[in-house]
């Protein structure tokens, strides 16, 4: 009888080393990130860099509606509104008042009115046109905002203009949605979901290891030229993208509901006013006017553009926000007693949670809003984006082999060799960002296609 003595497998001095078969997988990743990414990417970055300089455009374009010249003493806030409504289309709702906070400011007051379903659009909606709109028929729904400007001196209306007009308006829906609808806000919510992964991705794969360069080397020509300064560049920038991608993502549509899920499950939700809070009718007292009101919001606000939202009804409140939301230190959410003028509730800046800050900071600094520092340093994000981008698709096509289509090849057993700090972050970026999920959905079904077909083993 012969024993048989099974000796321990011997690896393979061939194998390829888990770091070399987690690097083909993370590059991979990083391409289909890219591709899938790079369209939309550019196409923000580029629309991005325009509507940072929306305010200075839009003080060009709406200097003669925007400020006044001083005459004399200002009219009663009561006089700006009538005026307002006196010119306003027919059946336009009254929503809400920004009073002038500087002397040379304009009153806005802003209405909504009826959307006509079919109606012709045109000349009904110029900017200095005060032509009453055609009556709703029973098909009209509330469009945007229409928004007049008084001066605050004689009650003059100088303009009735659809808030979506304005070009800081459009700009943003430019680079937030296209200028499509509400529907396809999607397509940037997915490039800024896969550039996410891009970012991660690229900063593994730059990591430095044994005696590599951390910083571009002179003399280097061809793709490593464009490599090294595309690394660079990108972790550079890695902060400052992390930045605009997470601030972006939190006013997105379906990221941002599964951030304000969980901002709210971990009770980082902004304080909120009481939906019960009432007025308390004060016997032969009129309720308080416009002017009023801003008076006594002006007393306890800071220094700051308020908007002022009326009462409904006899026990209804006044609403008072901060309008101008570049000052995140002056924010304020108010709600006034209509007879007293005194605040039922006040929540400043000091009163908001730390995730409350985070954005209230954050997103200003996405929009450009702290100034020209702010502004210049996003022209710089832009541009290097842009390089970024290109300069990855220079590097493809330089190592692309002719007739083939360029997929970073991946080692044997790159799958398995995820780390699970890998998995876990990939589980939570799926959680919140569900158009990432989606799509890294149909990403898995092609990788498993491409598996089969090339019937090798990943």
């Amino acid at each position: 009888m012969t024993c048989k003595i099974n000796h321990p497998a011997v690896p393979d001095a061939r194998a390829p080393s888990l770091l070399a078969r987690r690097k083909s997988l993370f590059w991979r990743i990083h391409f289909w990130s890219a591709l899938i990414a790079s369209p939309f990417a550019l196409i923000a970055a580029l629309t991005g860099i325009l509507y940072i300089f929306a305010p200075q455009i839009e003080d060009a374009l709406y200097a003669d509606i925007d400020h006044v010249v001083p005459v004399g003493a200002m009219r009663t806030l009561d006089d700006a509104v009538h005026a307002a409504r006196e010119a306003a289309p027919h059946g336009a709702v009254l929503r809400s008042v920004i009073p002038a906070l500087n002397a040379t400011d304009s009153v806005r007051v802003l209405f909504m009115v009826p959307d006509v379903v079919g109606s012709a659009a045109g000349g009904e909606h110029a900017m200095h046109n005060r032509t009453p709109a055609a009556k709703p028929s029973s098909t009209a729904r509330s469009g945007p905002p229409t928004i007049a400007y008084v001066d605050p001196y004689d009650a003059k209306v100088l303009a009735i203009m659809p808030a979506e007009e304005r070009f800081g308006t459009w700009s943003k829906r430019l680079h937030s949605s296209l200028l499509q609808g509400e529907n396809w806000r999607w397509m940037i919510e997915l490039a800024a979901s896969w550039l996410m992964v891009m970012l991660l991705t690229g900063v593994y794969l730059w990591w430095p290891r044994n005696d590599e360069k951390m910083l571009p080397q002179r003399g280097v020509k061809g793709r490593k030229w464009w490599a090294q300064w595309h690394s660079f560049i990108g972790i550079v920038l890695s902060i400052m993208s992390l930045v605009i991608l997470t601030t972006g993502l939190t006013w997105s549509k379906y990221a941002g509901e599964q951030v304000r899920l969980a901002r709210d499950s971990i009770g980082q939700a902004p304080p909120q006013a009481p939906r019960n809070l009432q007025s308390t009718p004060i016997e032969g007292q009129a309720a308080m006017t416009w002017q009023a009101a801003a008076d006594a919001a002006r007393r306890q606000a800071p220094a700051v553009a308020l908007q002022l939202t009326a009462p409904r009804g006899e026990f209804g409140t006044w609403r008072i926000n901060n309008y101008d939301r570049s000052q995140p230190e002056k924010r304020v959410d108010m709600v006034l007693d209509a007879y007293s003028g005194n605040a039922l509730f006040y929540a400043g800046w000091k009163d908001q949670t730390l995730f409350s800050k985070a954005t209230g900071i954050g997103i200003p600094f996405h929009r450009g809003d702290f100034g020209w520092w702010n502004q210049i340093l996003l022209v710089v994000f832009g541009l290097g984006i842009v390089f970024s981008l290109i300069s990855g698709w220079v590097m493809f096509f330089k190592r692309r082999k002719t007739g083939s289509f360029g997929l970073p090849k991946l080692l044997p057993g790159a799958w398995k060799s995820m780390p699970a700090g890998g998995w876990i972050s990939a589980l939570m970026m799926f959680a919140l960002m569900p158009v990432l999920a989606v799509s890294a959905t149909f990403l898995a079904a092609l990788e498993i296609c491409l598996h089969y077909r090339a019937g090798k083993p990943s």
